[in-house]
């Protein structure tokens, strides 16, 4: 069997704003860079075969904590990139509703085949996700790896490990730092603990619900 340990990055400047950063590269405010610390003080003696990144400056950080402590490379990959939300991106939710009415009530029911202009849908992001967790799941067989990524990977992940619809509303936290275990045996996923944060003094959700 597979472990995985995913992580969600570090606090932004634009997280505690409510704004939507998608791909847009926002890097850690200094909060975020304690929550890294902090992070990386709780993996850094799990025996990681592999430590992994999303390329986005967020999640890189946050990553470099963990990898400096367990002494091992850190590997990026594109893959585990937040969602593109297009036209939202840089907006808070108020703003995008005001703004894009009819995208915001589609983005908010979860319709997963609606695109977002100059985005992803669900269900494109939840395919390239599955092709990045893939590839390292064949290349670690029965070892264990910590994935630094986003919320929106995280919300996906959840629901393949909980066997929940990609429409159902989100019923569960993730927080800025929270560590989360899943395990893969045979293809079937597993999921051990969510959302830990007991290394944390705060941990921001600020992620719509649905």
């Amino acid at each position: 069997m597979t472990r995985l340990c995913i992580v969600r990055h570090g606090e932004t400047d634009w997280n505690a704003g409510k704004r939507i950063q998608g791909q847009i590269d926002v890097p850690l405010s200094a909060l975020g860079h304690a929550q890294a610390r902090a992070t990386g003080n709780a993996l850094k003696d799990e025996g990681f075969a592999a430590i992994y990144s999303s390329d986005l400056t967020r999640a890189r950080q946050t990553a470099e904590a963990t990898a400096h402590l367990a002494r091992i490379p850190l590997q990026i990959d594109p893959g585990f990139r937040e969602r593109h939300y297009g036209i939202f991106q840089g907006l808070n939710y108020a703003e995008c509703q005001a703004r894009h009415p009819a995208a915001y009530a589609a983005h908010k029911a979860r319709d997963p085949r609606f695109t977002l202009e100059g985005g992803e849908s669900l269900l494109a992001f939840a395919g390239r996700l599955a092709q990045a967790f893939d590839t390292v799941v064949r290349r670690h067989a029965g070892e264990s790896v910590a994935i630094f990524t986003h919320g929106g990977v995280l919300d996906i992940i959840y629901r393949q490990a909980a066997s929940m619809s990609l429409t159902a509303p989100r019923d569960f936290g993730i927080p800025n730092c929270g560590i989360n275990w899943i395990e893969i045996e045979a293809g079937c996923w597993t999921l051990l603990s969510w959302a830990e944060r007991a290394h944390l003094d705060q941990s921001l959700d600020e992620l719509q619900s649905r």
